[in-house]
């Protein structure tokens, strides 16, 4: 559904937290999800991890094979298990859904259309599949989605290989999916910075969710009453 004719596109305020431990950037999400009112504008958290995998709320233990020196994170968004570690682009889309006119299975389609733009621009054709959230290049895994929507609200969201050891991946099935093959954009030609990429895809989502982005005036996670 459009947004109103007339109305100024809706703002969105990009937070680049930079290399950070898994578990601060979900507690404060949770926070900011749980504080945050009609009037709270929207924001986009741009961040790498240090070594993580994460098990969603339908996660099966199972599914993590032999994780060693990596902590295994319960986490309370959907899908099943991931890994998250440096040079891995992760966003977290701080959305209204309400407020946007955008219901859920839209909002995840937007993201994957977003991601699957941004590595057109590099002149690679990624796909999505149907029942397997996240996008494909042949038959390799390059981004996962895990979202979580609370009273219309999203947090989690995606994650992007860029320029990654992949061999973590190879400790789990990923997503659930045994011998699902993974792969990171620098071994397809594209770049091999973060940095280099995130530029891209935050214009993508910008364009997909019809936002106008500004940046955090201060660095770090926001305060927990930020939101209110």
């Amino acid at each position: 559904m459009a947004l109103n004719a007339g109305a100024p596109p809706p703002s969105a305020c990009v937070r680049r937290l930079g290399r950070l431990p898994y578990e601060p950037v979900w507690r404060a999400m949770q926070r900011f999800t749980d504080g945050r009112d009609a009037a709270t504008p929207d924001e986009l958290w741009v961040v790498e991890h240090d070594p993580v995998f994460t098990l969603g709320q339908a996660g099966k233990p199972e599914h993590v094979l032999a994780p060693g020196d990596i902590p295994v994170v319960q986490v309370d968004r959907g899908g099943q298990v991931t890994y998250h570690g440096p040079g891995q682009l992760v966003v977290y889309p701080l959305l209204d859904l309400p407020r946007l006119r955008i219901g859920v299975r839209d909002y995840v389609c937007r993201i994957e259309q977003a991601i699957i733009d941004t590595l057109a621009d590099w002149n690679i054709e990624a796909v999505r599949r149907e029942g397997a959230p996240g996008v494909y290049v042949a038959e390799a895994k390059i981004a996962a989605l895990g979202i979580r929507v609370r009273r219309g609200r999203t947090f989690h969201g995606l994650a992007f290989n860029v320029a990654m050891d992949l061999e973590p991946f190879r400790r789990i099935n990923p997503c659930g999916y045994q011998g699902l093959q993974v792969v990171s954009l620098a071994d397809l030609g594209g770049p091999a910075s973060v940095d280099a990429v995130a530029p891209t895809l935050l214009s993508q989502l910008a364009r997909q969710f019809g936002l106008t982005l500004s940046q955090a005036p201060a660095t770090g996670l926001p305060d927990a009453a930020a939101a209110r």
